[in-house]
């Protein structure tokens, strides 16, 4: 019960973080880890949470038909693979071993999450550069089965930058690619029984929930509000997390 008491508030916390702010990938593992479960099953039970979360906003996008369908399918095809290749090479990785490299790799992807982005709106390119398109969402996939956090950013940021794919597309296409990603990783643990399954579901649920509901605030708050707080709960989760390693 205890777990549930820690894993879930947190999760919805992440949840409606990210919809107003983005990052809330950088609470959501630390959050199962704060609980003391054991990384390889926190990872496998987050991707669980995480992916139904993902496919929740990718209905959205597609209902909206800010999909471009061909790239979201191609792009889909190689993360999947990448993630299935990055998660099996997470399950060889001694557990302590991978919370060395969270403890160094998450304050990373916070610099990157969290710093200022200038959006940028380009056309959908003439000439789509497909093995360009293949390689990014490969091997960004192989990093999100093996790690994780800041995946969405990464690929959104791939995506404006060097396919010069519009924003709000990017987002979109970078949200199919991710729950592929997401997905193939989930399998990869389930196949060696590192998926807590009931808690993974109901963790999806608040992380819908809390979606949602930072959707419905993010007009009132803002990121100046959300931001220092993501920042404040991620710092925290960091801390824990090292002090479980030196003590």
């Amino acid at each position: 019960m205890n777990t549930y008491l820690i894993v879930l508030p947190l999760v919805f916390l992440a949840g409606f973080i990210d919809a107003i702010a983005g990052g809330g990938g950088l609470i959501a593992l630390p959050a199962y880890l704060f609980a003391g479960i054991p990384v390889h099953i926190a990872m496998g039970t987050n991707k669980l949470s995480s992916s139904l979360g993902t496919l929740s906003a990718s209905l959205t996008y597609f209902f909206h038909k800010k999909l471009w369908l061909k790239l979201a399918f191609f792009a889909s095809f190689f993360s999947l693979i990448g993630s299935f290749l990055g998660a099996q090479m997470a399950l060889l990785v001694s557990p302590l071993m991978l919370k060395y490299l969270l403890v160094f790799e998450l304050p990373l992807m916070a610099v990157f999450v969290l710093r200022k982005k200038k959006v940028i709106e380009y056309t959908e390119a003439i000439a789509v550069p497909w093995i360009l398109i293949a390689s990014i969402s490969f091997f960004v996939g192989m990093y999100d089965g093996f790690l994780g956090p800041g995946t969405g950013s990464i690929l959104i940021f791939a995506f404006v930058t060097f396919v010069r794919m519009e924003h709000t597309q990017a987002s979109a296409n970078a949200k199919i690619v991710n729950l592929a990603s997401g997905v193939a990783a989930f399998t990869a643990f389930a196949m060696n029984g590192q998926v807590d399954l009931k808690l993974g579901l109901w963790a999806a649920l608040f992380s819908i929930l809390g979606n949602y509901s930072g959707s419905l605030l993010a007009i009132r708050f803002g990121k100046r509000v959300i931001q220092p707080l993501l920042i404040f709960v991620f710092g925290l989760l960091m801390l824990k997390l090292i002090y479980d390693l030196v003590v």
